[in-house]
């Protein structure tokens, strides 16, 4: 019995590496150097008196004076992750690969570096690298209930849904119930079960007392998102509220939210939401879809700042804004060509029903429907069900006759 609460322990501390969020900003493509000593160049976002921040710098002590204690530097790994997940700051996860540096590359790292090292390699969308990481930690460790999690959102991502829903149940034993409702609803959701999936994890978070707040805001964003895709938008609006009134940090819910908002035609609401949001070039970029439906004077400028975080990641060979940057050209730059390109590259990564979105509108836009004969193939495969696509399959029909 100690030892199932020991594991139930361990996972409920590992459950903030579950959840892939969006991508990092990057400041600006080109170095500022400051004239003045008195210019501010950045406020931190975490104030040092933070309790999280607290407890960081006591980690690293401990961990200069023990360099060698594994468990301590993955404490500090996790930390780390968390925070970049929170406050979508890239530096932070060169914090936490900086903090298992003793083992990075070694060719027999332990356990929790593998999981941890998947976690990062799943951030920087080096999908193959963070399946095999795990797949090495599920070998050595087959109760590891944060490796078979992790190997189901990625997969999940992926679209490969029958082996995400395996490795939803492989994790389940030590999950708690209304965890191991999210995983395997969140892919049944996806695969012809979108209805039937919103009922039982409805019905799971109401019976449940339990759950720490990160968990609710898991299933309540999942909740908003399967009633968006089915069209109910009232359910929809009232769980992403739900979420946000929990005061959980976290930018994929904003920019789900955003992107409810803006299909809704609420731009006024999303300009709201995400005005002082404008670190993550997610977000910015959802502030400035809602700026150009509104004529908002701050359009010009946060078109600039997209344009140059972009080619930030260009000089550093970052692919992993392939998906918002494809927006950016078809929406904001009204480029529908290179919106294309970076649509089907995206697709050839990820899979998720924004992707599959974002490739049937560069393909209308272009007027080349048989561009998205992969994703028509993959939504009559899954039978993924989704309003939104269904219209713009229709479409897409309709051009062929």
């Amino acid at each position: 019995m100690m030892q199932a609460v020991g594991k139930r322990r361990r996972f409920a501390y590992l459950l903030s590496g579950i959840v892939a969020l969006w991508s990092p900003c990057i400041a600006s493509a080109l170095p500022y150097l400051p004239t003045d000593d008195e210019t501010v160049l950045e406020r931190l976002p975490v104030s040092p008196l933070d309790p999280s921040a607290r407890k960081l710098r006591a980690i690293r002590a401990e961990l200069a004076q023990q360099p060698g204690n594994v468990g301590l530097a993955a404490r500090a790994a996790w930390l780390y992750v968390e925070q970049g997940r929170a406050r979508s700051d890239p530096r932070y996860y060169g914090y936490a690969q900086a903090a298992l540096a003793p083992w990075w590359e070694s060719p027999e790292p332990p356990v929790a570096v593998l999981v941890l090292r998947a976690t990062i390699r799943q951030h920087n969308h080096d999908f193959e690298g963070a399946l095999n990481d795990l797949a090495r930690a599920v070998q050595a460790d087959p109760d590891n209930a944060q490796a078979w999690l992790t190997r189901a959102v990625i997969l999940q991502v992926r679209g490969e849904y029958a082996e995400a829903r395996r490795s939803c149940e492989q994790g389940l034993q030590w999950a708690t119930p209304l965890v191991a409702v999210i995983c395997t609803r969140g892919v049944e959701s996806l695969n012809g079960e979108a209805h039937e999936s919103y009922a039982m994890l409805r019905r799971a978070l109401t019976e449940t007392y339990e759950a720490n707040s990160g968990v609710r805001l898991w299933a309540l964003t999942l909740l908003a998102e399967i009633a968006a895709r089915v069209g109910d938008a009232n359910a929809a609006d009232a769980h992403f509220k739900q979420a946000i009134a929990l005061g959980v940090p976290d930018d994929y819910l904003l920019a789900a939210y955003a992107d409810f908002l803006l299909d809704q035609g609420r731009a006024k609401a999303v300009i709201d939401l995400l005005a002082d949001a404008t670190r993550a070039d997610a977000l910015l970029l959802r502030l400035a879809l809602a700026e150009a439906m509104t004529a908002a004077p701050g359009l010009d400028a946060h078109v600039e700042t997209l344009r140059d975080r972009f080619a930030a990641a260009h000089l550093r060979g970052d692919t992993v804004h392939r998906r918002e940057e494809a927006r950016f050209a078809l929406r904001l730059l009204k480029q529908p060509e290179p919106a294309l390109r970076l649509a089907r590259e995206n697709w050839a990564v990820q899979r998720e029903p924004s992707d599959a979105r974002l490739l049937l509108e560069s393909a209308i836009a272009n007027d080349e429907p048989q561009a998205a004969q992969p994703v028509l193939d993959f939504l009559a495969q899954t039978k993924l069900e989704d309003v939104q696509l269904a219209a713009l399959g229709e479409r897409l029909r309709a051009k062929r006759q």
